[in-house]
């Protein structure tokens, strides 16, 4: 329901942003006087480019993120962003036309730029208004809402839960129940709200309410806590709010949400901007498209190797653990005996009996990963991220480091800071050891950071430091 609702309203800003760039560009065309043909009727070349130029704004607002978030927009911000991306791409449009134009005009052009500017911005904003303004309207009367649960139990929760439900404008908070730490002990003050178990509960009661809210409302003296809290509640898809004041760590980036006496800090996973986001992808489609084409030869010559080796398959696949906690097959050349791991899984070391004598240099070399780059381009993987780990290791590592399920939150990757700082891990405090570099390029994650990366990676295979 949530997925559906939230694809719906973003589809609705979609098809407004396409219906009005492609009236924009009409009135566009009469205001220049360009819509009729010699004989008095309308140009069909104008209708042809308004269909191509609705597909470019969609594509523009797409990449802006102007789609993600569909619900509880600022009706300011959101004017903000289109005049700042409609600006861009107005220039992008027209640094293309002066390309193809030979006859250069200056004053000509900065009129025509100016108008199209106007006439865009204006329609988009204007429609983008009213559906915001009737999103939010609904919201406040209480005819749409968020399915949300209270994290909490003491007053801290008891304050929060009664100023949101008393509010006359209402905030789309939808309660559907609350969690205490441990003990299964009801809130004072908190008896008309359902008393859904502990904090160990919290998976099932999201899965089972549908919840897309959840709220942190911890008392002072179990702020300490407040890290275990944030963590279990990351491992849901829901949006997580804090009181202020009653935490003093937090992981990840936080934004301040000013709604009218109950303020909230809103813990936003999201680690890169969209059109960031877009660029990394599309940097990993394409560079994965042409090391495939230009690794056809190593890759049959390696398979030839491996099969006069040793008996056994060429590639070998393996699940591993990626974005969000879904499993995937992990693509490598096989570098180890068949069953090497017939009495359960193990981490390689030195001089390591099960590993094959071509195994031993697709290793040392880190030759073995690179039929990741099909994996790279199907979606499961990126070029650069934290290194892909199975469900055995996982289970023994958040024992030790629970904050090790954030790296779930992106895509892994064929190479990652951790490795190229620590290499492979042998066991798992190694593991943990290299978490911290793999959590410090979450925190800067850049396309540029990526390049740096890979650029190291390639440093150590022609240095043959791999192990």
């Amino acid at each position: 329901m949530q997925v559906r609702r939230k694809f719906l309203q973003a589809l609705l800003y979609l098809l407004s942003d396409a219906v009005t760039s492609y009236v924009a560009w009409i009135v566009f065309g009469i205001v220049n006087g360009e819509i009729w043909n010699k004989e008095g009727s309308i140009d069909i070349d104008i209708l042809f480019t308004a269909g191509i130029l609705s597909v470019y704004w969609v594509i523009v607002y797409g990449i802006a993120g102007l789609y993600k978030k569909p619900f509880r927009r600022s009706r300011l911000h959101e004017l903000s962003q289109v005049g700042k991306f409609t600006l861009i791409g107005v220039l992008i449009l027209f640094f293309i036309i002066l390309l193809d134009d030979p006859v250069y005009k200056f004053e000509s052009y900065r009129i025509t730029f100016t108008q199209y500017l106007i006439i865009q911005t204006a329609m988009i904003s204007v429609f983008r208004f009213i559906i915001t303004t009737r999103t939010n309207y609904k919201i406040r009367t209480r005819k749409m809402g968020f399915p949300t649960l209270l994290i909490g139990n003491g007053l801290e929760a008891k304050s929060i839960y009664h100023e949101l439900e008393n509010m006359r404008r209402s905030l789309g908070y939808f309660f559907r129940g609350y969690l205490s730490l441990e003990k299964e002990t009801e809130g004072e003050g908190l008896k008309s709200l359902a008393y859904q178990g502990t904090i160990e509960h919290l998976p099932a009661i999201v899965e089972k309410e549908k919840i897309e809210e959840i709220i942190i409302a911890l008392e002072k003296t179990d702020s300490h806590r407040i890290g275990e809290v944030v963590e279990k509640c990351s491992q849901t898809q829901a949006t997580i709010k804090i009181v202020p004041g009653s935490y003093d760590y937090i992981i990840g980036s936080v934004k301040s949400n000013n709604i009218l006496g109950a303020p909230l800090i809103e813990i936003f996973p999201q680690l890169m901007k969209p059109w960031e986001q877009v660029g990394k992808r599309v940097f990993d489609i394409v560079v994965s498209l042409i090391a495939l084409a230009i690794l056809l030869p190593v890759y049959t010559i390696l398979a030839i190797a491996i099969k006069l080796d040793s008996e056994g398959p060429i590639l070998f696949l393996q699940e591993r653990i990626g974005k969000n906690g879904k499993p995937f097959k992990i693509i490598k050349f096989r570098s180890m005996y068949i069953d090497a791991e017939k009495f359960g899984p193990a981490h390689s070391k030195e001089k390591d009996p099960r590993i094959t004598k071509v195994g031993l240099i697709l290793r040392k070399l880190r030759l073995e990963e690179l039929p990741q780059f099909w994996n790279v381009l199907i979606g499961d993987m990126s070029l650069v991220g934290p290194r892909p780990e199975r469900q055995f290791y996982i289970d023994q590592i958040v024992k030790i480091a629970p904050h090790y399920r954030h790296l779930h939150k992106v895509r892994p990757g064929i190479t990652s800071w951790g490795q190229v700082k620590y290499g492979y891990a042998s066991n798992v405090g190694e593991m943990v050891e290299r978490l911290k570099y793999d959590i410090l390029y979450m925190e800067q994650m850049s396309l540029a950071l990526d390049i740096k990366i890979i650029l190291y990676t390639i440093l150590v295979i022609i240095e043959g430091r791999g192990k």
